[in-house]
């Protein structure tokens, strides 16, 4: 298997601690960089278009099998939570595109740290 990073992410999140546990929970405006040799692929994002964005939580804990959802309750594995730490750390939010320049996604509902490695933007069904 083998993934290819796409673009990286501009983020205010350096640490969990300033991080939100879910990037619906934040309106601050993250910016997606895309690498040059994948800017085509973009063609067709729109303002205010939603996306979902993937991307690799490469500081995450991949140890962690089990954890309390959102730090409370009892102890449920890691399949049952949205937690970033987890054997492969794909994250993946829902996000609302503020603004696009070139190779630059301007997009809001994005978790991620900053320079998290971009893996994969789609499309949703429905604006």
């Amino acid at each position: 298997m083998q993934l290819k990073e796409i673009g990286t992410i501009h983020s205010p999140y350096t640490c969990q601690k300033n991080t939100p546990k879910q990037g619906r929970e934040s309106n601050e405006i993250l910016e997606i960089e895309i690498y040059p040799e994948y800017q085509d692929a973009c063609l067709g994002l729109e303002k205010g278009q939603k996306i979902v964005v993937i991307y690799w939580g490469d500081r995450a804990d991949r140890t962690i099998l089990q954890n309390k959802k959102r730090g409370v309750g009892p102890i449920t594995g890691i399949f049952n939570s949205r937690s970033p730490h987890r054997p492969n750390p794909l994250a993946i939010n829902q996000c609302t595109i503020i603004e696009l320049n070139d190779n630059l996604i301007k997009v809001t509902g994005l978790d991620a740290f900053d320079r998290s490695p971009l893996l994969d933007i789609k499309s949703t069904l429905k604006n």
